[in-house]
């Protein structure tokens, strides 16, 4: 059984196919590094996050995308894959402020249950106008990508987060899908 925890939260399969890392993605709320898995508050990601993207090359772009793919509930996903922020054209060697914010932030606020928040990284081969979709519910990484030819992600990263004064961590029973 794989280690990584982009599989055993299952990220991958919900919402990546398996892929190899190959770039640099360092995600900082309130200038916190976010790990695989790490359990945030709604309060603790208000703000849009720093994203540092490693590299030596700035005619290098990147586009990143961020999903809830637990909305409105883990037990009911009825809107998975809900988008939280989309930005294209950001160049290697800086941050997302750099980019191309197609989709504002959306802060995380989950009210019911324990969501996943997925930040997906992928090479650019050309600077490209991506529209904003017409909706946030209902998002596809994998439609996006395909659309955008953007092939697989290069860096990916997720962490979990419930309403304020929830409590209590993620658990899965195998078989019955996440609780």
């Amino acid at each position: 059984m794989s280690r990584d925890p982009l599989v055993v939260g299952h990220v991958v399969g919900d919402v990546l196919d398996p892929f190899v890392k190959i770039a640099s993605l360092r995600v900082f709320y309130s200038n916190r590094e976010l790990t695989n898995g790490s359990e945030l508050k709604p309060s603790q990601v208000a703000n849009e996050p720093r994203i540092e993207i490693g590299g030596r090359d700035i005619r290098t772009f990147y586009t990143l995308v961020m999903v809830d793919p637990d909305s409105p509930s883990p037990s009911n996903p009825t809107k998975r894959e809900y988008l939280h922020w989309l930005v294209t054209d950001i160049p290697e060697t800086t941050n997302a402020t750099f980019g191309n914010e197609v989709v504002c932030y959306e802060s995380p606020c989950p009210t019911a249950g324990i969501h996943r928040f997925v930040l997906v990284l992928f090479r650019q081969s050309v600077r490209q106008t991506v529209d904003a979709p017409g909706w946030r519910s209902n998002f596809n990484m994998r439609d996006f990508a395909a659309f955008y030819n953007l092939g697989p992600p290069v860096a990916a990263v997720f962490f979990n987060c419930q309403r304020e004064n929830g409590c209590g961590g993620r658990r899965y029973q195998p078989g019955s899908g996440w609780n």
